[in-house]
């Protein structure tokens, strides 16, 4: 793992590589085609949501316009941007079963200008098995979504922890993927059955699919584990993984109760701007 002195001195990061430096993004004078990124892990509670509504918020302040997929049953996503999805008439689930409901009539403003979501909620779950029956099953996402490329940047799709026929349809729909890994020796585990999954879509249903990048969540310095999963990391995946990591703190949570993206919850604070700089790093690739 990386000197600490030279962390210190910035010249390191925690992956043990130099850091960049990321420069703010220039504004844009004419959004779209859409960049499609599915956020996956079957592993449950790495940071996936965590991730989706705090990178699309700081991608949306630098003047992106951005689409957040809620597609996880459990609704975890419209949660934390405080839309009460279980209110809803119409949500991602009326979107791949009905034929007469279109992206538009699902699409909600959130609180953050630039970043609009997809809710979902518990009747997502009868999806999975509805969709089993359906001609070309695993492109209704990307069916559903075409009418909505030319106007966003960014469309991320939170995907449930799973590698079912919904997580399938994330990947058919996307041009990339984004890991969130917790910096836990067990999460390291079941990544090779997700990358091998990403491969044998790349070969059978999306040839443009490639995996953007592996994010390193719930870091904790102080810990030699910490230290050793992300160094391990690193050797796996070597320049896929972003040089910026997102560390452990309460104030995800606190947020998420809020209702609110970490950079409006807490704008200032050190995990606000962790976020921020994982949008210039994902902005500059």
């Amino acid at each position: 793992m990386a000197d600490e002195s030279l962390v210190a001195a910035g010249r390191m990061g925690p992956t043990g590589r130099a850091m960049p430096d990321f420069p703010v993004p220039q504004p844009l004078e004419q959004h779209g085609p859409a960049k499609v990124l599915a956020m996956v892990n079957q592993k449950g509670g790495v940071g996936k949501t965590t991730s989706t509504v705090n990178l699309g918020a700081a991608l949306a302040e630098y003047g992106r316009r951005v689409l957040l997929i809620d597609f996880d049953p459990q609704g975890a996503l419209s949660v934390a941007l405080g839309v009460p999805a279980h209110q809803l008439d119409r949500t991602v689930y009326n979107l791949l079963m009905d034929d007469d409901c279109a992206v538009d009539d699902v699409i909600v403003a959130t609180k953050v200008p630039g970043l609009d979501l997809v809710p979902s909620n518990i009747d997502l779950s009868a999806a999975e098995v509805a969709l089993v029956n359906e001609v070309a099953r695993e492109h209704a996402l990307a069916r559903a979504l075409a009418p909505v490329l030319d106007r966003y940047d960014y469309i991320i799709v939170d995907c449930q922890p799973s590698l079912g026929l919904l997580t399938i349809n994330a990947l058919t729909a996307a041009n990339g993927v984004v890991i969130p890994l917790e910096c836990e020796y067990f999460a390291l585990r079941g990544v090779k059955l997700l990358t091998d999954t990403v491969t044998k879509v790349q070969g059978r249903l999306n040839p443009r699919l490639q995996v953007t990048g592996v994010i390193a969540t719930m870091y904790d310095p102080r810990t030699l584990h910490t230290r050793e999963v992300l160094a391990r990391v690193v050797d796996a995946f070597g320049d896929q993984v972003f040089h910026t990591v997102i560390s452990r703190t309460i104030k995800f949570p606190d947020a998420t109760v809020a209702g609110e993206p970490i950079t409006v919850f807490a704008p200032t604070s050190p995990a606000a701007e962790a976020y921020r700089q994982l949008a210039r790093e994902l902005i500059a690739k």
